[in-house]
């Protein structure tokens, strides 16, 4: 395949509002040809991830673990989702699954870093920077996946569900132990901004951003149905 061919695809791209698609379609082709690669990436970062958040297992109970790596797990998702894709064996709820989760734990992150700028002032400029725009590229990945799912109402409440039950247990009840949250370099009663504290900050994080994948999973499914694409 030439480079000029890397920018088209025989995937078929549904005519959708900027709104549930706003890359490109040629760089939308450009990650469906690069599949493979986008692959090797996501699990590349799902290592590095579990190897970021190797403090945190430590002082959590080993049944909880499943809520501890959350950035990781969403890249391990969406690395599943599209190699599924590319073996002619996708699976809706995985689609979905990592739909959200790149949305809500990219967006999260990058959210976070902004609101506790200074706090976060311990780590290396360069680790900064890749945490920063790494998980922003989590968020931009998301929305290639409307080329390769069609986000059904079971696949959405499959994610909605997981990614409830994360949030809750997260920030709100602290099923074995403590909140299960990703770490935070404040204390979590340390008064942020708007009257709020550190932990409601990170919290509201979480809570809109689930809210905006929900809408924009199911705002894509009305969307390609009405562009006659399901």
């Amino acid at each position: 395949m030439d480079i000029r061919g890397l920018f088209e695809s025989d995937v078929p791209r549904a005519d959708l509002p900027r709104y549930v698609a706003p890359l490109p379609e040629a760089i939308e082709n450009l990650g469906l040809n690069l599949a493979w690669l986008v692959v090797l990436v996501n699990l590349a970062g799902t290592a590095f991830g579990f190897y970021y958040y190797r403090f945190q297992f430590q002082i959590t109970p080993v049944e909880m673990w499943p809520f501890v790596p959350d950035s990781p797990a969403a890249t391990l998702l969406i690395a599943l989702a599209l190699a599924a894709w590319k073996l002619d064996r996708p699976q809706a709820w995985l689609t979905a699954l990592a739909f959200f989760g790149n949305i809500i734990l990219g967006g999260w992150t990058v959210y976070v870093h902004l609101a506790y700028w200074d706090a976060f002032s311990y780590l290396h400029p360069a680790m900064r920077q890749f945490l920063i725009w790494s998980h922003a590229a989590m968020v931009v990945q998301a929305f290639l996946l409307h080329r390769i799912g069609d986000f059904d109402p079971r696949a959405v409440g499959v994610a909605t569900l997981w990614y409830t039950v994360d949030t809750v247990v997260d920030y709100f009840v602290p099923v074995r132990g403590d909140l299960h949250h990703t770490l935070i370099p404040l204390e979590r009663d340390a008064p942020v901004f708007l009257g709020a504290d550190a932990l409601g900050v990170a919290a509201a994080g979480a809570v809109v951003l689930l809210i905006i994948a929900v809408y924009l999973s199911l705002t894509t499914r009305i969307e390609k149905q009405r562009a006659g694409a399901v």
